[in-house]
């Protein structure tokens, strides 16, 4: 199957090419930066043992030097097409021939943070403007491209409360996209416990670089996070999956977690001690600065996921439902964090561990 795969630079597209490519299908990437693609293309092969640590990229000397393995060898020849979903280049030649594209792209960043993008005019609009921009001029792309199925990953929605900026702009999106191509479907996740989880790094960071972590209301707010190895599991399953077109599943693990506990069993996996200090006012704009300067994030990130943090994020079913479904085993997530940790120190250090 001819597949396309957007956000090839982040974490969910970084380790989804990989089971895709092991799967027997013809993949190509799309992303703004072709090199950063590759890049991420390495460090993921590198945490999954696929190329050995010596390799520095996906070239023919790292399979010379045999510190590359059979999946190694196939990413080599993996055509990634530079272009851009606000200015739609290079959308025309990535979606030729593509019978399912993956949409793993969101805009929570400063405009100015987004490094290779050329486009003047929407850069400068709003979160949710810049969305909505970039999946329209995908969704007409794809369906004049003759694209058969379109596979967004999306948050869960919340049910008690109103959703947030970042919420609701997933949101959007998946409308846009799924009424766009008759036989798409959407995944909704709650936080994905992987190594490049940007969210999952958020929490990471703070544990290791606070001695004393004073936490607001949110601390006591549950949710069901999801491991990164089976959310991959899902996603490659959705591209054959016999599903009726508009289907939208929340994915999501088995264990109900509040985010205070997150935070402990962190520390508790990083084998550090870390003090839990409540404190009563939200303060959500003032908390996502700070955090960005602990954690070195951009601001309109950490904003953006802290705004979210209003109430309980829970799926609208059992996670067994989506997970028997796509025909995958959850981990719970004690396993997701160990596994998670692994995979961050196979190429960078973490302190304490």
């Amino acid at each position: 199957m001819r597949i396309l795969v957007t956000g090839a630079s982040g974490f969910a597209g970084a380790m989804l090419i990989p089971r895709l490519i092991g799967g027997g299908h013809d993949v190509r990437a799309f992303a703004r930066d072709p090199q950063s693609a590759r890049t991420a293309l390495t460090s993921q092969l590198m945490r999954e043992g696929a190329i050995g640590p010596a390799a520095s990229g996906l070239d023919q000397e790292a399979v010379d030097a045999g510190r590359a393995d059979g999946l190694g060898k196939a990413l080599l020849g993996l055509e990634v097409v530079r272009g851009d979903l606000l200015t739609g280049e290079g959308l025309a030649p990535a979606l030729a021939g593509v019978e399912v594209a993956y949409y793993l792209v969101h805009s929570m960043e400063s405009p100015r943070r987004r490094s290779g993008s050329r486009a003047a005019g929407p850069q400068s609009h709003s979160l949710l403007e810049r969305e909505r921009y970039a999946a329209t001029r995908f969704a007409r792309a794809a369906r004049q491209a003759g694209t058969r199925r379109i596979i967004y990953l999306g948050g869960l929605v919340p049910n008690q409360w109103s959703p947030s900026r970042h919420l609701a702009s997933r949101y959007d999106v998946e409308r846009i996209l799924l009424d766009a191509v008759e036989d798409s479907l959407a995944l909704r996740a709650s936080i994905v416990i992987a190594a490049r989880s940007r969210s999952f790094r958020l929490l990471v960071r703070l544990v290791e670089r606070l001695p004393v972590l004073a936490l607001p209301p949110w601390r006591l707010y549950r949710t069901q996070p999801i491991d990164g190895r089976d959310l991959t599991a899902m996603l490659a399953s959705a591209a054959a999956v016999q599903l009726p077109g508009g289907t939208v599943m929340d994915v999501a693990g088995p264990d109900v977690v509040s985010y205070g506990e997150m935070l402990q069993r962190i520390a508790d996996c990083m084998l550090v001690r870390r003090v839990q200090l409540p404190v009563r006012i939200t303060g959500t704009s003032l908390s996502a600065r700070v955090a960005a300067a602990i954690t070195g994030e951009d601001p309109a990130l950490t904003l953006s996921l802290m705004e979210g943090l209003r109430g309980d994020l829970l799926p609208s079913r059992p996670a067994t439902d989506a997970a028997q479904t796509l025909g995958v085993e959850l981990h719970p997530f004690g396993s997701a964090l160990e596994h998670a940790l692994r995979e961050w120190e196979a190429v960078e250090p973490l302190a304490a561990r």
